[in-house]
């Protein structure tokens, strides 16, 4: 499941990330949400709060790769809170092809996670 959080504000939105997560999670929450902000804003900050993350269904996780894939150069950050180690791996292993910042931080850190996720520069 993916929920999109209150802290949402012009170009940051926080996605809560629960369970396993389906080609509607990303067809009806998130893609949406994000192409919203883009369309205003021209970028996107993105901060992720795993909560019980099971994984992805094999559509879903295309839907992660193509759409990560195709606006890689629209985010200007992302923040991963308490992801498990093989979801960090995959970010910093990706995180060359994209031109914004990365940054992981443990479950008890989000308070810094909005924090850095909302900073200038």
């Amino acid at each position: 499941m993916l929920e999109i959080l209150d802290q949402t504000h012009g170009d940051v939105v926080g996605v809560k990330v629960a369970g396993k997560l389906t080609d509607d999670d990303y067809q009806k929450v998130l893609i949406p949400k994000i192409e919203d902000i883009l369309e205003r804003e021209g970028s996107v900050r993105i901060l992720m709060l795993f909560d019980g993350f099971s994984g992805w269904e094999a559509r879903a996780a295309w839907d992660d790769a193509v759409f990560g894939l195709k606006h890689r150069k629209d985010f200007t950050r992302l923040a991963l809170v308490g992801a498990p180690d093989y979801v960090e791996w995959g970010m910093r292993l990706f995180a060359p092809l994209m031109p914004g910042q990365t940054k992981s931080f443990a479950s008890d850190q989000a308070a810094e996670a909005w924090a850095w996720i909302k900073a200038d520069g």
